[in-house]
């Protein structure tokens, strides 16, 4: 059984293809692009889908120009065409940058997502963000790209290791807190079936609502002018804190980490209730993300790293604060003293 959802973009819509085995649908890719450790697990299926494939080595610090100018290099290479598909077989990392490939490859062909990790299934690999990072920040080169297809293959959740799904888990919670009540209940039921003890069988819903939500957003506001950009909630502060962290954490913590200090600042400005905070607070714990940052980073140093986000304007910084779970608006020029403070609540 698989589920569909479809992203309405008028000549541009693709559908989104939910369930077990749906990578057995992929069509043939002129090149298949992934990172070596999925290739350890699905490299040689990959091959029975693709007539070449490039891989890169793994990691957040291979999502560069450099590696994006290997993969138009191996399209040259292996004569791909205006009429060539790419395929991105991985997480959002692989998803990120064969897009970005796809987009300036011939001045843009199409390409195919295949994501392999609960983050990508459920954010990354719909609604065309396709981007690299630099020293100055995170996804600060890239474009607007959508996919042809997304096919969406529950079956993968069964080698993530735990940290992977609860990276994912961070995305789901911010899904829930700014667009669905509902979804956020449904993850505090029995949070170990989520993480400690997998129910794979229960990811299906959680995925299509998640893919539901966002086709939604998208459709609204395809290059984030308004309405998109609350889909970032979280992610101001959690780039911050992953870049001064040089990627030791992870992006989902860096999430969990940005949701409870935006929560903070949100509760101290009276946006939303001190409840709700730690309700928000309680889920994040109960599914193994981190409520706390390890490491006391200078104010200034944070400021100075959210000021190099992408939502930040004429240096100003922009926040995505909840006004209540299942609600979230944009506040502009958020003061950099408050800022300071919901930081410091944070700390360990």
């Amino acid at each position: 059984m698989s589920e569909k959802v479809i992203v309405e973009l008028g000549d541009r819509s693709y559908e989104i293809l939910i369930g077990s085995g749906i990578r057995e649908l992929a069509k043939q890719s002129d090149l298949l692009v992934t990172d070596s450790n999925v290739d350890k697990y699905y490299g040689s299926w990959a091959e029975t889908k693709a007539n070449c494939k490039y891989i890169f080595p793994a990691g957040e610090e291979n999502k560069s120009i450099q590696t994006v100018a290997d993969i138009c290099r191996a399209a040259a290479q292996n004569r791909l065409s205006r009429k060539s598909v790419m395929t991105a077989l991985g997480g959002g990392v692989c998803g990120d940058m064969t897009g970005f490939a796809a987009a300036i490859y011939m001045r843009g062909i199409d390409f195919v997502q295949i994501p392999t990790t609960l983050l990508a299934m459920v954010d990354s690999s719909v609604g065309g963000k396709t981007a690299v990072d630099i020293p100055e920040g995170k996804n600060l080169i890239g474009a607007f790209h959508q996919p042809r297809r997304v096919l969406i293959d529950t079956d993968f959740l069964k080698t993530l290791p735990l940290k992977e799904i609860r990276c994912g888990l961070a995305e789901i919670i911010k899904t829930g807190v700014i667009l669905d009540e509902n979804l956020f209940a449904e993850l505090e039921k029995a949070p170990e079936t989520l993480t400690t003890a997998p129910d794979y069988a229960r990811y299906s819903s959680i995925i299509r609502r998640c893919c539901e939500l966002k086709a939604q957003v998208v459709a609204a506001d395809e290059k984030e002018g308004g309405l998109r950009a609350i889909l970032n909630y979280g992610h101001t502060f959690g780039h911050a804190f992953e870049l001064l962290s040089n990627f030791t954490l992870s992006h989902g913590e860096g999430v969990a980490l940005g949701m409870c200090a935006a929560g903070e600042y949100a509760a101290a400005e009276g946006i939303w209730s001190k409840q709700e905070a730690l309700r928000q607070k309680k889920l994040i714990a109960a599914l193994g993300l981190p409520t706390r940052l390890d490491t006391a980073y200078k104010t200034g140093d944070v400021i100075q790293a959210m000021l190099g986000d992408k939502k930040s304007a004429s240096g100003k910084i922009n926040l995505v604060l909840p006004t209540r779970i299942g609600h979230a608006e944009i506040f502009k020029d958020a003061a950099a003293g408050k800022i300071a403070l919901a930081v410091e609540s944070i700390y360990a």
